[in-house]
């Protein structure tokens, strides 16, 4: 990772702005961090060691471009150009631009941009569902060959399935917030993008709980010196296709709780066995319908990415379907919330044999 800051200070713009920790780390020094101005290493991507070596390397990692600022900044507009003719000059390194502004880019390209530069990376943050469905739509239209997303400071859940499905974004980022002002950032909201990255394979970094964080219904306070670590230690980023999900610890719940828990959901609660449904059991017998639900929890349910999740359960036709919605184990995303079980892993035999229990426990409650 290598930082290249032209120009230093920015002009606050939406709720992620807030407690900026430009602002926090130049009010520390008696800096006002609103006033924008050209910086020492301005031309840093050109310039050479004594050696006469480029200072920034391809070894050294990817370039990441303003980071004490905004690259489309209208305070900056009269030294952008110049800073497009070194990334152009500098096609051996990898350029990644973070931005707020994504509704400027257009003002703001060279005029060889075309269809984008295969060297840079364009980011677009959103802190809330109001800025993802603000930006997040002018990011897919944009002429760009890379798109990512950063949803730090996550400030609340952020649903963006939609635009994840495009398949034009290769890459998610959810972070909390640092600082002492730092507001929550609650851990179901990371689950939730980390599970629509999943079905739409886009790797996923949880890359910093942030100063206040709940998971479980538990707040935390979090050092600064280990939000990074306690993110990584979760094993909760997920790239597709390599088992990274493999690692992540959990606990399946204690199966009394669990249907305690089950029987105050309205929704999970709503569900039952017809006559027809127990004729249907009654005439298979347990033995058969046993192995329907496991023939049902290894085609549906136990892949990495199974598909049409979140769908693939029909809500009747079957006194398994029926069992899988009341017991929370109808889709990945469910199995997660009730059971605890990872989504992003391909399911071992021991938590397939546990789900079939489970819903063979439903079934024989609903038998009685």
């Amino acid at each position: 990772m290598q930082i290249w800051n032209p120009w230093h200070g920015c002009h606050k713009i939406s709720p992620g702005c807030a407690n900026c920790y430009v602002y926090r780390r130049d009010e520390s020094i008696g800096k006002d961090a609103s006033v924008v101005a050209k910086s020492g290493d301005f031309r840093l991507p050109l310039k050479k060691n004594r050696q006469r070596d480029y200072k920034l390397t391809a070894a050294g990692g990817i370039v990441f471009a303003c980071m004490t600022s905004d690259f489309f900044l209208d305070t900056a507009d009269a030294w952008r150009q110049e800073c497009w003719d070194m990334i152009r000059q500098r096609d051996d390194l990898q350029f990644q631009i973070i931005t707020k502004r994504i509704d400027r880019f257009m003002q703001c390209i060279p005029p060889d941009w075309g269809d984008g530069w295969e060297h840079v990376t364009i980011c677009s943050t959103c802190e809330n569902q109001n800025r993802t469905d603000y930006r997040l739509p002018i990011l897919l239209e944009l002429p760009i060959r890379h798109r990512e997303v950063i949803c730090e400071p996550m400030l609340e859940e952020i649903h963006m399935e939609q635009y994840l499905a495009s398949g034009k974004i290769e890459h998610v980022i959810c972070g909390g917030e640092s600082g002492k002002n730092a507001r929550l950032c609650d851990f179901r909201w990371i689950q939730e993008v980390r599970r629509a990255c999943i079905r739409n394979g886009v790797p996923f970094t949880f890359k910093q709980t942030g100063a206040v964080f709940r998971k479980d219904g538990k707040v935390y306070h979090i050092d600064r010196k280990i939000q990074m670590h306690q993110a990584k230690k979760s094993g909760y980023s997920y790239i597709p296709g390599t088992g990274s999900a493999e690692a992540i610890r959990y606990q399946l719940p204690e199966r009394a709780a669990l249907f305690d828990r089950l029987s105050r959901s309205e929704f999970r609660s709503r569900f039952h066995l017809s006559a027809q449904d127990r004729a249907y059991i009654a005439e298979k017998g347990m033995d058969t319908i046993r192995r329907h639900a496991q023939d049902f929890v290894a085609r549906r349910l136990s892949a990495e990415n199974p598909e049409h999740d979140g769908k693939q359960t029909p809500m009747k036709g079957h006194p398994v379907f029926l069992a899988q919605h009341a017991t929370g184990c109808c889709c990945r995303g469910c199995l997660e919330k009730w059971h605890h079980i990872p989504a992003g892993k391909a399911l071992n035999p021991e938590e397939q044999n546990y789900i079939v229990d489970v819903l063979m426990d439903w079934l024989r409650r609903q038998s009685k």
